[in-house]
């Protein structure tokens, strides 16, 4: 635990600056960087992929959808670059004389496309209007999700959410992480509102927190559920105490791109 703190406090603050501070370029760059790590974190970490081929082109277009969300963000662009994907991932089955399955095929496009897209959510954020206040929310809302979950089910979790998956997930810790992100959204809207002079919908953050809190448990179970399938304990030991990317990340995933929609439909900054 004393690993995982000081981890924390070395890396938020470097964080913080990639994205609040320094040109959007840097920023574009991290996350481009954290794609590619994932996608080799589920694809050569876990074992599910045995194909070098695969692998890089996984990366590569991990590498490519980073990109694409800081740099273009012009969904042509996006296309191009998974069709090309698609080719170079069908080729390879159909080149291996029957080394490759389409099992491979499947867990490379989710690697190395579907991932990144996800995890690079903030980075489309981050481009528009307002952008630098917006990246902060899916981190926010999981950070507080899962501290409130962590202590709550420390103190009063009695009932197993999913045992077979997560053993120490409780229900108890699953309300008590709805409402720390709540609280979160709701105290990070406060900031925005006397801080920054934004008309902000407290309704809206209401719902980005409870949804968002669910969101990042999801994703969080689903990650577990591929580590729990391959045999393996953490996607990898980049970062000290708190294992691979996607050990880091796997909540922010989903919530990175529910963060997306939600502020397309219902935005928390408001006119």
């Amino acid at each position: 635990m004393k690993k995982r703190i000081l981890t924390a406090l070395v890396l938020l603050p470097l964080f913080l600056i990639f994205v609040l501070v320094l040109p959007k370029i840097f920023a574009t760059v991290l996350f481009a960087i954290i794609a590619v790590i994932s996608a080799y974190e589920l694809i050569k970490q876990t074992g599910l992929v045995n194909n070098l081929m695969l692998t890089v082109y996984a990366m590569a277009m991990a590498l490519y959808m980073g990109l694409w969300s800081g740099l273009w963000g012009t969904y042509p662009m996006a296309m191009l670059g998974i069709f090309v994907f698609t080719i170079l991932c069908f080729s390879e089955l159909l080149l291996s004389h029957g080394q490759t399955s389409f099992k491979d095929v499947a867990v490379t496009f989710v690697g190395g496309a579907l991932i990144p897209y996800l995890i690079t959510a903030p980075m489309r954020l981050l481009t528009w209007a307002n952008g630098r206040f917006l990246v902060l929310i899916p981190f926010v809302i999981a950070f507080m999700s899962d501290s409130g979950a962590y202590f709550t089910g420390i103190l009063f979790g009695k009932h197993k959410l999913a045992p077979n998956i997560s053993p120490k997930k409780t229900i108890e810790g699953l309300f008590g992480g709805i409402v720390f992100a709540i609280l979160g959204v709701l105290l990070y809207c406060y900031v925005l509102q006397k801080a920054f002079h934004m008309n902000i919908s407290y309704t809206n953050g209401l719902a980005y927190g409870i949804l968002g809190s669910l969101g990042a448990v999801f994703g969080d179970l689903c990650f577990s559920a591929i580590k729990r399938q391959a045999g393996i304990k953490d996607y990898g030991n980049l970062i000290p105490g708190h294992g691979g990317i996607l050990d880091r990340f796997d909540s922010v995933v989903v919530v990175a791109i529910l963060t997306e929609v939600l502020t397309l439909l219902i935005p928390l900054v408001v006119r």
